[in-house]
């Protein structure tokens, strides 16, 4: 075997995380960190380092596929035929309803490139703006705060700067999660300088929080009342910079005027906190030598989400602190490179080169440079307003490239009533999988991670080069690629006779032509090609002509890029939250990240590995919510939101207030029935137009579904997720995940009133090989109780309880442990359904600790009963040697069977 080593990024968070893809020239073999990357100096997360788990084929769109009509089921084509049809349809469309009547929805996880040919495409060929990205749902009001405050979108700040400063204070964020890697450096950091004070701000208390000197546990939504009560006392203290405020900024006094309100007793009530913490968190803000701020989707997710920002970009205003090591406003990007579609104008509202669609002269621009006379003045549709006009019928075309609306979208009944009202769904992507690929007539195989080349720009403004390391499968091609074949196609009928707009044939002449639309900006990157790249590495922006090397930090000299070229403090009084609880909705949902899982799980989905840690949906109470609902964990309840409901079971978690739940983002249809955005709210910030997905008011509805089932298959896991979960349509509750490291298997639990007909079961048997050969039964019809076992060289293969469920856990041990023995003959013979004897079923709530190192947390608290303690753990056991992202619970568990400390008098 020719083993070669392939140096690229990773294609998750926004961290922009150097690789190493280890390869034969056919097959990605296995990934590591890049240590002479600068952003993770050779650090990954667990699902980074887990990345060549998830190139499952079976998961993965082959080749180009087009339904003729709807109803119909769609039929394998070759890519002449598909892209021609394609630009028959738009063109047809435009012709009869006019550029505005298409849209381009696309994504965070294109490259920079991709992004580039997009844009060129709505706006120089179609003539509309209507092309908007995920990214309005992860980073837009981020955008909105840094333009409205300092002049541009441009995060000031690097990562280094996590090293160097003296209080860290992360709003919003679970860190530990979200941004893995970042937060070991942060860990690291505090552990060298255990003075350096941080500041954690979160609704729940996470992982994040376990590193936090103060942990400010407010009222969801209630961010902008607690910066402009920090603001309050800073002024109240003197904790501020009056000569940098005199000679960079504007706007103070209207601010003050603002905040005089904000006093700390009003912000202690609004926000539930004490006052002593609203002080202490001013105290060290002001008084320390520099102050780093860090968000995520807690500030942006949000229908005050530009307010929230700006609030926040003030405290740093008010004290100096930016534009020095260690100090600045530093949002952290959720994308791989939503950072490279702001720059390539991939917002409906924006042009390449951080230039506003609005603006006459800035359109001006970039018309002349692509050679067309003009580009479209109307205002692009916003994702939420997007697919409110595909529903209506106003856009009949919509081409969806690399992300998947019908899990990530709020309020997913309307989402998916667009989608399926649309007379025409393109849908460009790697994996076949999605919720989306339900909708699309037309599915373009896209080229994914270690298989395309192009570039993607970081959190911290850094550019790298992602090169690649294997050719896409079966006739994937590259999503530029296969853009630019379908521009080139539809200008012949559009723009017949005239010179082509879309001459490329490489990657690097995409980014080639787009940096020039960079000159002379506030992100100039004309300096910066692939192939200085390569030699000399990620560069951050800006990197104009003639540098030698990139700009780590912005507004050192304390000038910003605003007409008077000062920074603007920002008034935005607080407003509460769409959504309150009230009598009938009296709960607020959360919504948040899992540790190993990303976004709607196209990709993690596919790895069993990654499933360890958290196997199914759970959604987390309080425990004082759990007794005031009379339930128990794992019961079923119906969590109903003003747009719909979901059928979950729940979990006690004293991490959540009472009166809050919480449920990650990940788990759509596809993993579980109706899919968690159901029940969210479209409701948007009106600057930002991003919506409101982190807050939403919730009731718990009981349910009344005694008829359980549960099932296990090993093998060709995508195979039997294809044929199982439509079929699980027949029960009112279905989650189905996968488990298993070296024998991945599908598992589902379901629940519904009564029995399904018989023949559900019939075809559900069918499926998992449970209907002949090797298979042992018991079925009693007058109870509606039946189980199967199928048992092949002497292991289980194939699982199925209907009816009754006890033995679930101690059958998948069985079958974990590879063990057949005569308990089970005996049981799987008798009308006996809970396991037999004292057969345990505590290895249900063994999850996987340590995923990188396969550590279960059994072992980590026997391994604590032993006496050992972190290091010794990790010496003896691995578990948080790789990744790290086990220690925080591994901390926890040793806090938690600490020995009192006895007290004299």
């Amino acid at each position: 075997m020719n083993r070669q080593t392939t140096a690229s990024t990773c294609c998750y968070c926004g961290v922009g995380c150097g690789v190493l893809i280890e390869h034969d020239g056919e097959r990605i073999l296995g990934v590591s960190g890049d240590p002479a990357h600068p952003a993770n100096l050779g650090k990954l997360c667990s699902k980074g380092s887990t990345l060549q788990l998830t190139g499952d084929l079976a998961a993965r769109a082959l080749y180009p596929e087009l339904r003729l009509g709807k109803g119909l089921a769609r039929s394998r084509t070759d890519w002449d035929s598909a892209l021609d049809h394609a630009a028959s349809v738009f063109a047809s469309t435009l012709a009869e309803h006019g550029p505005d009547s298409v849209a381009f929805y696309i994504s965070g996880q294109l490259l920079t490139e991709d992004y580039y040919s997009f844009n060129k495409l709505a706006r120089a060929l179609v003539g509309t703006n209507n092309i908007d990205s995920n990214s309005r749902l992860c980073m837009s009001s981020a955008v909105v705060g840094y333009k409205r405050s300092l002049g541009a979108d441009a995060p000031p700040c690097s990562y280094e700067d996590l090293e160097s400063s003296d209080c860290v204070m992360i709003v919003g964020s679970n860190m530990a999660y979200a941004h893995p890697v970042l937060f070991r450096r942060l860990e690291e950091a505090k552990a060298h300088r255990p003075e350096m004070k941080v500041i954690v701000i979160d609704p729940r208390r996470t992982d994040t929080c376990d590193l936090a000197d103060l942990h400010l546990a407010i009222l969801p939504g209630t961010d902008v009342a607690l910066f402009h009560g920090i603001l309050y006392l800073l002024l109240w203290e003197g904790w501020i910079d009056r000569d940098f405020i005199e000679a960079h900024t504007e706007g103070l006094a209207e601010l003050k005027e603002l905040v005089r309100d904000y006093t700390p007793q009003v912000v202690s009530q609004l926000c539930a906190i004490d006052v002593e913490q609203l002080q202490q968190c001013a105290h060290w803000i002001g008084t320390s030598p520099s102050f780093l701020s860090l968000w995520c989707m807690g500030l942006n997710q949000s229908t005050a989400g530009s307010a929230k920002n700006s609030a926040l970009i003030n405290l740093h205003l008010a004290t100096g602190q930016i534009g020095r090591p260690g100090a600045g406003p530093f949002s952290l990007t959720g994308q791989p490179n939503a950072m490279g579609g702001r720059e390539t104008g991939s917002l409906s509202n924006l042009l390449p080169g951080h230039r506003e669609a609005a603006n006459a002269e800035h359109r001006a621009e970039v018309a002349a440079y692509w050679g067309v006379d003009q580009l479209p003045e109307n205002t692009g549709l916003p994702a939420v307003e997007l697919f409110e006009q595909v529903r209506n019928g106003t856009i009949k075309a919509l081409w969806i490239a690399c992300t998947n609306p019908a899990q990530s979208m709020p309020d997913q009944n309307a989402v998916r009533a667009a989608l399926q009202a649309c007379p025409f769904v393109v849908l460009q992507e790697a994996f076949r999988t999605t919720e989306t690929a339900g909708f699309a007539d037309l599915l373009l195989p896209a080229a994914s991670w270690g298989e395309k080349e192009g570039t993607v720009t970081n959190s911290e403004r850094r550019i790298s080069h992602v090169r690649r390391a294997v050719a896409a499968p079966g006739e994937a091609r590259p999503d530029w690629a296969i853009t630019v074949d379908f521009a080139q196609r539809l200008e012949k009928l559009l723009r017949p006779g005239q010179p082509s707009l879309f001459a490329f044939d490489a990657p690097a002449q995409l980014f080639d032509e787009y940096k020039q639309l960079t000159r002379g900006r506030d992100l100039d990157l004309s300096g910066i090609s692939h192939a200085l790249i390569d030699r000399l590495g990620p560069q951050q922006w800006p990197f104009p002509a003639g540098a030698s090397e990139g700009t780590p930090r912005l507004y050192t000299d304390g000038g910003f890029p605003t007409a008077s070229g000062r920074a603007r403090f920002i008034a935005d009084p607080y407003c509460a939250a769409k959504e309150q609880r009230d009598g009938d909705f009296p709960l607020t949902l959360i919504t948040g990240r899992l540790r190993d899982q990303w976004h709607g799980m196209s990709r993690t989905g596919t790895a069993a590995q990654l499933f360890g840690h958290v196997s199914e949906a759970v959604l987390s109470l309080h425990p004082d919510d759990l007794q005031q609902h009379g339930l128990q964990p794992g019961e079923l309840v119906s969590l109903k939101s003003r747009r719909g409901a979901v059928i979950v079971a729940v979990g006690g978690d004293d991490s959540v207030r009472p009166g809050q739940a919480f449920l990650p983002m990940h788990w759509g249809d596809r993993f579980l029935k109706g899919g968690v955005n159901r029940i969210t709210q479209p409701a948007f910030d009106p600057l930002s137009k991003q919506p409101e997905l982190k807050h939403t008011g919730v009731r718990l509805d009981p349910v009344d579904l005694p008829w359980t089932f549960f099932a296990l298959i090993e093998g060709n896991v995508q195979h039997h997720f294809e044929t199982l979960r439509p079929l699980c349509e027949a029960f009112s509750y279905a989650s189905l995940s996968l488990t298993g490291r070296e024998r991945p298997a599908l598992l589902i639990r379901a629940a519904n009133a009564a029995a399904p007909d018989v023949q559900v079961l019939r075809d559900i048997d069918r499926c998992l090989g449970l209907d002949e050969g090797p298979v042992l039964a018991y079925d009693d019809p007058r109870r509606a109780i039946g189980k199967r076992v199928r048992i092949d060289n002497g292991r289980i293969t194939a699982i199925r309880l209907a009816g009754e469920t006890l033995a679930q856990h101690w059958l998948q041990d069985l079958w974990l442990q590879g063990r057949v023995d005569e308990p089970l003959r005996r049981w799987l013979l008798a009308p006996l359904s809970a396991p037999p004897g004292n057969a345990s079923a505590a290895t249900s709530g063994n999850k996987t600790l340590c995923n990188c190192k396969n550590v279960s947390q059994d072992a980590v608290c026997a391994g604590i009963r032993r006496g050992l303690d972190l290091q010794g753990l990790k010496q003896t056991l691995g578990c948080g040697t790789q990744c790290g992202s086990c220690v925080p619970e591994i901390k926890r568990l040793l806090a938690a069977t600490a020995q009192p400390v006895a007290v004299t008098s």
